[in-house]
């Protein structure tokens, strides 16, 4: 999943990235509305975290416009405004969720968790290819019965591989899934973590690469 945390403060904004990126997630930040705007428009993302007071505005605001124009991106807001007029305008205002801080993360990433499955097609708590089974719920994954320890990036990659199991996902595709911003499209971070996955699947291979296109797992492609 990848997320943009919408937020000024030095401080916070770091630590709320780096606790959904501790979960797999990919995250992109903004400071403003203006910039948040903009990222938006460039890049598809799973769900937006947003503050309330940012230097140029409510994100009331820019959340209103976002609806106006019939944009259904998942916003959370997650303010120090938490009277309940504040949280019925926020409401008013198309926001999804409403947060109040101080608040913890556990908490933050199950509601965007939950704001990102609405979104999406039910999906089946466990995929499976093969001898191979990732559960969702637990985030883990088993081959031949045995639990296999895989970091949350590796976890992603795999998770993105199985829900198209026997489609050929290529390197873009994956990149905007599961990375962020910060990372450099032509650089081989894919090709890494596929190398890992690979050793740590064990006998016999169950991802197939394409060369100069991406990869696959399961079916022919």
């Amino acid at each position: 999943m990848r997320m943009l945390v919408v937020e000024d403060d030095p401080d916070l904004g770091p630590a709320i990235a780096a606790g959904l990126r501790k979960v797999g997630c990919a995250v992109d930040r903004a400071e403003c509305l203006e910039e948040a705007d903009l990222k938006a428009s460039v890049n598809t993302y799973d769900c937006v975290i947003a503050d309330r007071g940012l230097p140029d505005g409510d994100a009331l605001a820019l959340i209103k416009r976002w609806r106006t124009a019939g944009r259904a991106l998942p916003v959370l807001v997650l303010t120090a405004w938490g009277t309940v007029d504040d949280r019925v305008s926020g409401f008013e205002h198309g926001a999804d969720d409403y947060l109040v801080k101080p608040f913890a993360m556990a908490e933050l990433t199950a509601r965007v968790r939950a704001l990102c499955r609405r979104g999406q097609a039910p999906r089946l708590p466990e995929l499976a290819v093969g001898d191979l089974t990732l559960d969702l719920p637990s985030r883990r994954v088993r081959r031949a019965g045995v639990l296999l320890t895989l970091t949350a990036k590796e976890f992603a990659v795999l998770e993105a591989l199985m829900l198209r199991a026997g489609e050929v996902l290529t390197r873009s595709e994956l990149i905007e899934s599961c990375w962020d911003e910060m990372s450099d499209p032509m650089s081989n971070v894919v090709d890494v973590v596929i190398g890992q996955l690979r050793r740590k699947l064990g006998p016999p291979d169950l991802i197939t690469a394409l060369r100069g296109v991406g990869y696959h797992i399961g079916g022919s492609a």
